[in-house]
């Protein structure tokens, strides 16, 4: 099969793919990060009615594993079959709807690389030779003397040995110049924007030619004409895309799915993706895949991730500590989709308490609630809408193109964000409302118009959240009484497509709030992941009117590290809205822009009016324990000086993008 006979791609297929897992360990968050993105990638497609290929998988071959198997005194098949059931386990439980798992040492895959080292060869991109150098096992690759660092891997830090073998070696020289070219052209193929510079510079350093095979172990695919070497592993394992798409036999599959339209990747095997595999399809006369994303890392309470530390975090651990779906939730909205990552307890349990437990499972509670006491649980018809069922009719409208944008940009975080602004939206709107007052004047008209139209908000709102929470979408529709089957988003997300009458039951509580880490003992529900709990923070006096805990002496003023000082993440913020907290004398609550919209409740009555206050540029601690008073989560604190009576507040001198941290 020819380069020329390659199939036209289908405009409805979508093919993404994870990297393929090596066998040398259990799953970890930064395996669950890349599969579960890609998931969410894959549900979204299907949503908008593409035919999707969802693919991951194990890489098990290769003179690391061959070592482990040894060590261990079983076969390198029984080693891998084990850590493949930890992986297809691991995905279950994070609720991964992958299309295909493939494992290199099937008979399929064997095809497929023997395929395309004989369209290498052909090509006269393979040669015998000689290799010389050092190597590293761990990380299967080859170094220069000049390439190590103090005498170690350079990627790794691990011992290395020098060896001198026989090898087949790839032209990947000759691909200098179509690489750099095709890359240039085509702005997308490798992104963020700092990988594809990153890989601009190494091929611009110049490439060597590529050693392709390895000798004196046996756990491999054995080279044509040659078994005495094997295939080196990373030529076996980038192939496994190929393998997935029918290649070459399923035509049909192949012409539907070829090429990958985003490859999910993480940060340290982006060489590997991205000069590698392209070069190796170039050679096959094979189209090369549309987009290369890598990611970012994740650390694990501020500090790198390993098995010395005892801090290395499973799917398992993260299920069981938080949920599924919290924990696909936190993943894809806490930090920018590309950037490295921070992961503590703290943060996740901010993110369960006000973003799913109040923000979404108040907005469903209240939905429900309302229905089942003053419509009988029945959706009533609505009536002519006015400005208020309008505006949030807008608001639902308006979600469509930025959610959808973002997915297909691979913004996660920014999906979830416009989200949570509506959702914030739909909240806002029971509280201007106010539709037990119409109930209670005998309004009927205007009741039920509030009524369906904070459940058409909330449905509206799970349709969005299917891909990322599916599990928790269902619950919220099937307490609604709506059904997804069979509709894509664009469907789900016009305004209307709830038919009244339907029957509503009162919503059991999504999400149960978590008790703040630095309290939280041995066997309560603040006590996450074994192992991994941070150490208490020193509590303060803030703005917001939370009093600290714990006795000061107000004559002495410790220092701090400036380590301590980091970890208080302060942020530029615009405040959008103010308004007096009912009930209170000096507190007001602020809506405030920070890259995404919080709110601040403040004890800055008695300085300050609220119509003073929209408009101006501020500086919040972001990362501070949200705080309830009177009844409204506050979610940061506003900096300010002076007594309560002459409050002054911290603002900017120059101008700085809303989020923007101060450091």
């Amino acid at each position: 099969m020819s380069g020329e006979q390659v199939l036209k791609k289908s405009d409805k297929g979508f093919y993404v793919t994870t990297p393929i897992y090596y066998v040398n360990d259990a799953p970890h968050i930064g395996h669950a990060y890349t599969t579960i993105a890609a998931d969410v990638l894959a549900r979204f497609k299907r949503l908008c009615g593409n035919t999707v290929l969802f693919t991951t998988g194990t890489d098990e071959h290769g003179k690391k594993i061959q070592r482990s198997a040894e060590e261990r005194g079983i076969t390198p098949k029984a080693l891998a079959d084990g850590v493949v059931t930890k992986f297809k386990g691991a995905w279950k439980l994070l609720d991964i709807k992958n299309d295909d798992f493939i494992r290199t040492t099937e008979e399929r895959h064997t095809k497929v690389v023997y395929e395309i080292w004989s369209r290498m060869k052909e090509n006269n991109d393979i040669y015998p030779g000689l290799y010389e150098g050092w190597y590293c096992t761990p990380d299967e690759s080859y170094w220069t003397e000049k390439e190590l660092a103090d005498g170690k891997c350079p990627s790794c830090g691990r011992d290395v040995e020098r060896i001198k073998e026989e090898s087949y070696f790839f032209r990947l020289s000759k691909y200098q110049r179509p690489l750099l070219e095709h890359i240039e052209s085509n702005p997308g193929f490798i992104l963020p924007v700092s990988r594809r510079n990153e890989v601009l510079s190494f091929i611009k350093d110049g490439l060597k030619d590529l050693s392709i095979t390895r000798a004196g172990f046996e756990w491999g695919i054995k080279v044509p004409d040659n078994p005495q070497l094997v295939i080196y592993v990373w030529l076996d394992a980038l192939l496994n895309y190929l393998t997935c798409a029918g290649f070459p036999d399923d035509k049909n599959r192949f012409g539907t799915f070829w090429p990958p339209d985003v490859q999910l990747v993480g940060k340290d095997i982006l060489k590997f993706h991205a000069v590698y595999w392209p070069a190796f399809l170039m050679s096959a006369g094979l189209p090369l895949p549309k987009q290369i994303f890598a990611h970012g890392w994740w650390t694990i309470e501020g500090m790198k991730m390993s098995k010395s530390l005892g801090n290395v975090v499973s799917p398992e651990s993260l299920v069981n500590a938080y949920g599924t779906d919290a924990t696909r939730y936190f993943l894809m909205r806490e930090v920018p989709f590309g950037l490295d990552g921070n992961f503590s307890q703290r943060a996740m349990y901010t993110r369960i308490n006000s973003d799913l437990a109040n923000d979404l499972g108040n907005l469903l509670s209240r939905a429900t609630g309302m229905v089942v006491r003053f419509a009988g649980g029945v959706l009533p018809v609505p009536d002519v809408p006015d400005q208020f069922d309008t505006a949030l009719q807008q608001k639902a409208a308006q979600l469509y193109d930025a959610y959808k944008t973002s997915m297909n940009n691979m913004e996660f975080h920014t999906a979830l964000s416009v989200l949570w602004e509506f959702i914030g939206e739909a909240n806002k709107y029971v509280d201007r409302t106010k539709p037990w007052q119409d109930a209670k004047s005998g309004n009927t008209a205007r009741l039920n118009t509030r009524l369906y139209h904070t459940i058409e908000a909330t449905r509206i709102a799970a349709a969005y959240l299917l891909p990322f929470m599916p599990d928790t979408a269902s619950k919220i529709l099937n307490a609604i009484a709506q059904d997804t089957k069979g509709k894509s988003l664009e469907q789900l997300a016009r305004w209307g497509v709830a038919v009244p009458p339907v029957k509503i039951v009162q919503a059991q509580p999504l999400f149960e709030k978590k008790i703040d880490p630095a309290k939280a003992g041995p066997g309560t529900q603040g006590a996450g992941i074994k192992g991994q709990e941070p150490p208490s923070a020193p509590q303060q006096k803030s703005a917001s009117g939370k009093q600290a805990a714990q006795s000061v002496n107000p004559s002495i003023t410790p220092l701090i590290t400036i380590d301590q000082f980091k970890t208080v993440e302060l942020k530029v913020g615009t405040i959008l809205a103010a308004q007096r907290v009912e009930g209170s004398n000096k507190l007001i609550k602020l809506d405030v822009d920070i890259g995404e919209k919080r709110t601040i409740v403040a004890g800055i009555g008695k300085s300050y009016k609220p119509e003073e206050l929209p408009g101006k540029r501020i500086v919040i601690v972001a990362n501070l324990e949200p705080a309830e008073l009177f009844g409204i989560q506050s979610q940061g604190m506003l900096l300010a000086a002076g007594d309560a009576e002459h409050l002054g507040l911290l603002t900017l001198d120059r101008d700085a993008a809303n989020g923007t941290r101060i450091k």
